[in-house]
Parts: C-alpha cells; structure tokens; sequence
C-alpha cells in the first residue's frame, strides 16, 4: 500500500451528528454514512472492562482488566462468576479476552485470556484457560484447565495481547503480544509477538504450518507481530485477521497467513516514541505488508466482521475500537483490500476497548474507562 492511499484512506471520512433520544436516558441517534442509529447503554460502572462474549439465551460475558469475570441477565442483572485463577494485574495485564465454546449448550465450555503470574509473582506471561461455566445458584467456574501458557514469562506490564478467536474447525487462535521486548517477534521459538493455532483442548491442530516443530515452536502459525488486541475468524473467506498497535503510527490489519512472518520490528510504517526510525523501513522481501494501517496511530483495540442482517449495508464491514482516538472505525473490505474508513463516535464515548457482534446481529461495544460501560447498538428508522 503507497503512501498516498494511506492518506486518502485517513481524511476521506464521513461527518456524522448525534443527538439525545428524547425521553431516554444515556440513549442517542447517530447519523452515519450507511445507517441512522441508536446507541443506549445497557452497564455502566465496570472497572477497564476489556472483552464480551454471548451465551446461547442472551446472556452476556464480560470481562474486567482488574481480574473480573460478570455474567449479564437478559434482564440486566450483573453477577461477579467465581472460580478465577491467580492473575497478574499490572499495566496492560489482567484478565483479558473471553470466548464461548460453540458446543456450550451441551459442553459448558468457556474460555479466557489473562496474564498468568510465576511463581514468585515477578514475571508473567499471556495464557488461556478452558472452564466450565455453572450460572446457577451462583455463577462459578469448574474444571479450569491451561490449554495455552506463554513460554517465556518477563517482567512488565505491556503488550501481553491477547485476543481469542473461534473457527469452525474446532481450532483456537490466540494473539499475544511482545511483552515490549520488540526482537522477541522475530524468535520463531518465542511466543512473544505472534499468532497461536491449537486445538481446543491444547493439543497442536494438524494443519499448522511448524508442526514439527523443526523451524518453529508447532503451536505457532505467524510471527512479527507487536500487540495483537484484535482477532477475529471471517467464515467467508475461512481466514484469521489481526489488529496490531503500531508504535507511533504504523497500526496494521493483517489477514493472518500460516507460516508467515508479518515483520515487526523489522519493517513498520510507524517510529519509535523517541521520533528515530523503527528497523530497516517499511518494506523488505519475505516480510508481509499489512491489507491496511494508520498513521497517525489510533491504537486499535477489538476486531470485528460483521455478517449480520440488522445492519444490512454494513454487512461484510471490519469494526475497530480505537483508544487513543476514542472512536470506533468501520472499514469497507472488497476482494480482501481495505477501501474506505468511516470513524463514528468520535470522542463521544471514550476509549473504546472492545466491539463485538451479538447473537441478535446487533453491535456491542465496552469502553475502556473506569468506570466504564457496555453499549449497544441498534438501527432506526430513516
């Protein structure tokens, strides 16, 4: 991608207005290029929620950074689930992404990212926990059980990741960070800065690309990423894309290939925070440029496909939270290019941490605040 694509794609942006819902409490109208919509809050008082997921029956999952799990009735009662390990919370590290197993209804299963303390309580590392979910009488979590553990744990609080996303294939993808330890990415045999494929019980999934294990670690299927705080499975085209915070400047999309190496610190199109230039540039052969990125950066955070109905002209859009701009920015994907970027809610709501689509095919999103809030949205009529 030139450089001039980059720029039309950063200011040819679509004004939108909002307005409060008359009658309606913490309920406003947007008007964006492709829907007029609504956006009510539904929580409110989490501290740094960091990820959601959805249960069969319109329950929902939230996590909370400071090592949270709550579980939301479809009648808005918010109860703290029991049963969570030891976790690190310092920095960037905490609890971190949920997801639900698609076999729930009859398996239970849940799983969730966190940043797994040592043993001496001085270093940790991203890892993955499969639980059985009991919601009554009191919401708890049973059978836990590491299915994925960083295998190189270090001091610090940045960069641990960490998102999870389900195929259909019974497979898991996981994102982690590099731990600010930016040549660890380039390590095949460290965790840090890449993409994990296993099974969902731990085990290594057959059509991973280092399998052996000879050239790379067999449970990794990418390297040279920076921090990976969006995953997510487009079934459409059965691949895994990733948003990753640049330095600054230089956030990417990648569409998530196995085997590949998508370059940091190598090549990045954004510059360290002391100004100096990152690696060799921003291109260099057998080095992966990414379908997209910012510069400047608006620190994506939570990635989602939408291929819902609710929202019918959005349908095959990327969505990205954004922190540091506090927005969320939908992308129009035609034959795997990125070509045009609306930004709503900018600086409406804050930092926005994670953003999801829901079993009704409306769009959820948490704000990275404390207190922070869950938000949904919903179309309305033109």
């Amino acid at each position: 991608m030139t450089a001039c694509i980059k720029l039309f794609y950063n200011f040819s942006l679509i004004l939108f207005v909002f307005a409060p819902l008359s009658g309606l409490a913490d309920t406003y109208v947007f008007h964006t290029q492709k829907h007029r919509v609504k956006v009510e809050q539904l929580v409110e008082g989490l501290k740094h929620p960091w990820a959601l997921a959805f249960l069969p029956g319109g329950s929902i999952l939230i996590t909370e950074r400071e090592g949270y799990l709550n579980i939301l009735s479809p009648d808005g009662e918010l109860r703290k689930v029991k049963g969570l390990p030891d976790i690190s919370v310092a920095g960037q590290g905490g609890l971190l992404d949920v997801a639900v197993d698609p076999g729930y209804p009859d398996n239970k299963r849940i799983f969730f990212s966190f940043s797994e303390p040592s043993a001496d309580m001085m270093r940790a590392g991203t890892a993955v926990i499969s639980a059985k979910l009991i919601i009554e009488p009191q919401p708890e979590l049973r059978e836990l059980k590491v299915i994925f553990a960083q295998n190189k744990k270090t001091r610090g609080g940045r960069h641990f990741g960490s998102r999870i996303a389900l195929p259909p294939n019974g497979t898991m993808f996981i994102s982690v960070g590099d731990r600010g330890q930016k040549n660890r990415a380039q390590d095949p045999f460290d965790h840090a800065g890449s993409i994990i494929s296993i099974n969902r019980n731990g085990t290594i999934p057959e059509i991973n690309p280092f399998k052996e294990g000879k050239r790379a670690l067999p449970e990794i299927w990418s390297i040279g990423h920076r921090n990976p705080q969006g995953l997510a499975w487009i079934q459409a085209t059965n691949s895994i894309w990733a948003v990753s915070h640049g330095a600054q400047g230089g956030d990417e999309i990648n569409r998530v290939l196995p085997g590949k190496n998508y370059g940091w610190p190598v090549i990045s199109y954004g510059r360290d925070y002391s100004g100096r230039k990152i690696g060799e540039g921003t291109e260099k052969i057998g080095l992966e440029q990414p379908i997209f990125y910012w510069d400047p950066s608006i620190a994506p955070s939570g990635l989602a496909y939408y291929e819902g109905n609710v929202f019918p002209r959005w349908k095959g859009n990327l969505f990205v939270g954004a922190l540091k701009l506090e927005l969320l920015a939908r992308l129009e994907v035609i034959n795997g290019k990125v070509v045009s970027e609306e930004r709503l809610f900018t600086g409406r709501f804050g930092r926005i941490r994670d953003v999801r689509q829901g079993l009704d095919g409306h769009l959820y999103f948490l704000t990275d605040e404390n207190p922070g809030k869950l938000l949904k949205i919903t179309p309305m009529e033109n």
